[in-house]
């Protein structure tokens, strides 16, 4: 009995002197580290150590150890101890329970967007917002934005805000964002918020041209600009021409606004045109718009025109200048060399004319140059020769003055021959003693005792006719040609038929 009642002291004394301790933090935040001590006098005798928590074996050691938690995270929080068990002679050991409460490092992030439901094509503000405890302001987070499975922006980022600049009816969707601290990789993650996008329709459809200088030129290129003042999403621009109602091009992009570009425009270009533009809503039309196309001048011809076939000092020449193709209005230049003598325009296009009084300085090349203001084209030179002071008149009168002069002689001759043939037949006449009526000749009784002088001209054949009892003796003239022997003058005096012309002669 004494002995037991020994053993039992005995027992008292060292379970007392070798009890086991429980040493944890005092404090600790989520990602800190949590280090268990389980600590005892005599360790040399522990043969197995298990930490518990909450009641529950966490990891069992043959020897004494301590137990590392290398990240804390919320759900740490708990009730620990730990024990031992020894060889034959103790009987199993426990420490003392410590209560450890994770605390929060930050708060759980909130997604908040300047709009959910913002206008398409409008901007949105997304921000990822958290609060870190009073106690750890220092450390240093990170933050990431998703839709719908995908990452947006950069991904990690230290802002806690994000800019979408512009969102689409295609950007409806789930979002959230996670917030994660830089070094112990705590990540927490907001509730989803749903986002709509809503559309605008569009509205003022317009179609504006694009030239060079403002103007559409035949060969430049024309850009024809057709856009919305409202409207939002994925918009399809097309261009049509009214003549022919078939599309010319087609654009689907997020804008306001869209180009259809013509590299060369033809003259089969001009006329009127439209386009219509259509986000998904209804399809407007702008208004039809007439778009002409300017030709630049060919090279022109010019012309001369003068009152004769020379020109001469005196004349007034016409300058005519004239370019086949060119949009009017049309300005025509007219030069000498390289001294302008005037202008003349032509405000429906086709030609111009210049007149121009000749002097002898005139002479030299001549020519034109016709501008519509696409490019100034100058005509071929045409050389000009003009003659002294009225050459082709005094030509004329020459000719007139030698034609003149051949008419007298032709007169004198004829009178010379006359008279020379009036005497001859008046000799004649005397030496027969004939009375005077019986001097009409005999037409078959006249001869010639020689040939007739070849003449060019029609030759006359005198015969003297009359009675004797008046005092004028009248001439029978015959016109013949040069006939060949005497029975062709036969043959012409006894022709009735012949022409007769009388002349009156005094008797002497």
């Amino acid at each position: 009995m004494l002995l037991w009642s020994l053993l039992v002291i005995f027992a008292a004394v060292t379970e007392q002197a070798d009890s086991l301790t429980l040493v944890a933090p005092s404090s600790v935040f989520e990602g800190d580290s949590i280090v268990l001590k389980c600590q005892g006098v005599e360790n040399w005798k522990i043969q197995k150590m298990t930490y518990h928590k909450d009641n529950k074996e966490l990891s069992v050691f043959k020897k004494v150890s301590d137990f590392l938690i290398q990240s804390a995270v919320l759900s740490d929080s708990g009730n620990y101890f730990c024990s031992t068990k020894g060889n034959v002679f103790f009987w199993d050991k426990r420490s003392n329970i410590v209560k450890i409460k994770v605390q929060e490092l930050f708060q759980h992030p909130v997604l908040t967007a300047s709009s959910f439901q913002p206008i398409e094509g409008g901007p949105v503000s997304l921000k990822c917002e958290t609060q870190l405890s009073p106690q750890r302001l220092d450390v240093q987070l990170q933050f990431c934005f998703f839709r719908e499975n995908q990452v947006l922006g950069s991904r990690w980022s230290s802002s806690p805000e994000l800019q979408i600049p512009a969102m689409w009816s295609e950007d409806t969707g789930s979002y959230w964002c996670e917030a994660e601290t830089v070094t112990h990789r705590i990540r927490k993650q907001s509730l989803q918020s749903q986002i709509h996008v809503q559309r605008i329709p569009i509205s003022n459809v317009s179609l504006e041209t694009r030239a060079p200088g403002g103007q559409v030129t035949e060969g430049q290129k024309l850009i024809l600009l057709c856009s919305v003042t409202a409207g939002t999403g994925n918009v399809t621009f097309s261009w049509y021409r009214e003549a022919t109602g078939t599309s010319l091009g087609m654009k689907t992009q997020h804008s306001l606004s869209a180009e259809l570009e013509i590299p060369a425009v033809k003259e089969s270009d001009a006329g009127k045109y439209y386009c219509r533009a259509d986000n998904g809503h209804e399809s407007i039309q702008s208004k039809v718009v007439n778009i002409p196309v300017r030709i630049p001048v060919s090279r022109p011809v010019l012309t001369l025109r003068s009152p004769g076939a020379q020109t001469a000092v005196g004349d007034l020449l016409e300058l005519h200048c004239e370019a086949l193709r060119g949009s009017p209005p049309i300005l025509y230049r007219f030069y000498q060399k390289d001294v302008t003598l005037g202008n003349s325009s032509a405000p429906s296009g086709g030609g111009a004319s210049f007149n121009l009084s000749l002097t002898a300085e005139h002479s030299g090349n001549y020519s034109c140059e016709a501008d519509n203001g696409l490019g100034a084209q100058h005509s071929e030179a045409v050389p000009v020769s003009i003659s002294g002071p009225d050459g082709h008149r005094r030509d004329l009168m020459t000719a007139g003055v030698l034609w003149g002069l051949f008419g007298v002689l032709v007169f004198i001759g004829v009178a010379l021959l006359l008279y020379s043939l009036f005497h001859k037949i008046s000799g004649e006449s005397s030496a027969t003693n004939e009375p005077r009526g019986d001097c009409r000749l005999n037409p078959q009784e006249f001869t010639y005792s020689s040939p007739i002088p070849k003449m060019e001209e029609l030759q006359p054949v005198y015969v003297n006719v009359g009675s004797v009892d008046v005092d004028v003796v009248y001439s029978q003239v015959w016109s013949i040609q040069q006939p060949e022997s005497s029975a062709n003058i036969r043959t012409l005096l006894e022709n009735k038929d012949s022409q007769v012309i009388y002349s009156s002669v005094k008797k002497s």
